[in-house]
């Protein structure tokens, strides 16, 4: 078999747990940081600490990553994760620029990545290590950095999670030209909705609030009593209720209608959670997938007549299920 396509099996499953960082004594470094003139400074030791490390070339990599790979090697794995450090501060540095103060934080979720991209990577696909790994480190930054933004998650969605990243460099890049960023322009060149730039923006601007505290300076009143009640409505959940029931009733008093091979596709096929295969019916039945599948058709066509006559505005009541 072509290495290039070699299955990944338990042996190419790769156990990491390594120190990123130097072994150096620190407590002497604090020690002598108290007597010096110029305060210590732990990021631009790190940096200095990191310049240890050579870079690699492509084929050191893809050796080291085989290595990894193929036999659970720690001192291949090590070596390239140290040499990589320095792109997971280069790429820090860029995240810190625009959203936040805790550049070792991000330097040391970067680096929890930068672990996560030599466990999965796959020297056989051709691809360089740094780039590869590029997108774990940004993924651990990124969830890092929505995660501690504030008290509340401001990206549950893709869409979120986009403007989140985007939307403080797309309103930099606006003034830079002499644009006025306003919400408008922003979802044009952003290519999300004008609603999407402006909860997101409130969101970003917005502090976090108690819904216990008061409304306004002294009031009584408290933020939770203005909150919508997202609960179903009691009467909503006995009418669904009342729904179900009558559409079970119905489905049944069809079965009692179905030929033995056409029950058979209905319970198996169309109306179980682990339908049959078209190919295991016709198997059954001496007959082709394509019958079976005119057959089902012709049974789900019926269904659908069938309840639109005993079932008073079906198709408003359960557009759901027509689908």
């Amino acid at each position: 078999m072509n290495d290039k396509h070699k299955p990944e099996t338990n042996e190419n499953k790769v156990d990491i747990s390594i120190d990123v960082y130097p072994t150096t004594d620190h407590t002497r470094v604090y020690q002598n940081a108290e007597r010096a003139i110029v305060p210590y400074d732990p990021l631009q030791f790190y940096m200095q600490e990191i310049k240890r490390y050579d870079l690699l070339t492509k084929e050191e990599e893809v050796a080291l990553a085989i290595r990894v790979r193929e036999h659970n090697d720690q001192a291949a794995a090590f070596k390239l994760v140290t040499s990589n450090l320095r792109l997971v501060v280069k790429i820090a540095m860029d995240f810190h620029r625009y959203w936040t103060k805790s550049l070792l934080d991000l330097i040391q979720e970067g680096n929890v990545g930068l672990l996560q991209a030599v466990k999965k990577f796959d020297p056989y696909r051709g691809i360089k290590f740094s780039y590869y790994s590029s997108f774990w480190i940004k993924a651990y930054m990124l969830k890092f950095i929505m995660e501690n933004w504030k008290l509340v998650k401001i990206g549950t969605t893709q869409t979120q999670r986009k403007l989140f990243f985007n939307l403080a460099k797309e309103r930099d890049k606006l003034i830079a030209l002499g644009f006025l960023p306003e919400p408008k322009l922003l979802a044009e060149r952003l290519d999300v909705k004008e609603e999407d730039i402006q909860e997101m923006t409130q969101r970003l601007g917005g502090g976090d609030v108690s819904i216990n505290a008061p409304i306004g300076h002294g009031g009584k009143e408290e933020y939770s009593s203005i909150l919508p009640d997202r609960a179903v409505d009691i009467d909503e959940q006995l009418s669904a209720a009342e729904d179900r029931s009558l559409l079970l009733k119905k489905l049944e008093e069809f079965r009692q209608r179905l030929s033995e091979k056409e029950l058979d596709i209905f319970d198996n096929r169309i109306m179980s959670d682990n339908p049959k295969t078209l190919q295991e019916l016709g198997d059954k039945y001496n007959i082709s997938r394509e019958r079976i599948r005119q057959i089902q058709s012709r049974i789900v066509n019926n269904i659908k007549k069938w309840l639109r006559e005993e079932i008073p505005d079906f198709d408003e009541e359960f557009s759901d299920f027509i689908k």
